[in-house]
């Protein structure tokens, strides 16, 4: 069975979420790319199902999330640092700081319209807290 068939159709499809949950990490593994792509909208129904299903993943979402930061598409970066990032922990954000500081230093027009320095600046107050205490 490949996995893609599994794929979900359309923003309200929670029931191939469910079943994509059954499946694998490793085989999971493969989509991560599809299903980052159903984080473009907070607001979709199978967004936050989603996004529990990728937190399996953890450290290997870095360079997926690098990818999206990299589209400059603002609304997704908005939904993906308010969900998935937010939810992930503090180690990982490490990892990201310099797709935030990219962003603050130099964002693009629709990213200062998105206020995604709103967002960034809590992270990275976070990230500054974590680091004090190691």
């Amino acid at each position: 069975m490949d996995i893609r068939e599994w794929l979900p159709r359309d923003k309200y499809d929670v029931k191939a979420v469910r079943k994509l949950s059954e499946f694998s990490d490793a085989e999971l593994k493969e989509i991560i790319p599809e299903l980052m792509e159903w984080l473009q909208d907070g607001n979709w129904p199978i967004s936050k199902p989603v996004e529990d299903l990728l937190l399996r993943f953890g450290e290997e979402l870095i360079p997926h999330i690098h990818n999206v930061f990299e589209t400059k598409d603002s609304t997704w970066e908005y939904f993906m640092l308010v969900g998935l990032i937010s939810r992930l922990p503090i180690t990982y954000l490490v990892l990201l700081q310099t797709d935030f500081e990219r962003i603050l230093k130099f964002p693009t027009p629709c990213e200062v319209l998105e206020e995604l320095d709103e967002i960034i600046i809590e992270l990275m107050d976070k990230i500054k807290s974590y680091q004090l205490k190691l």
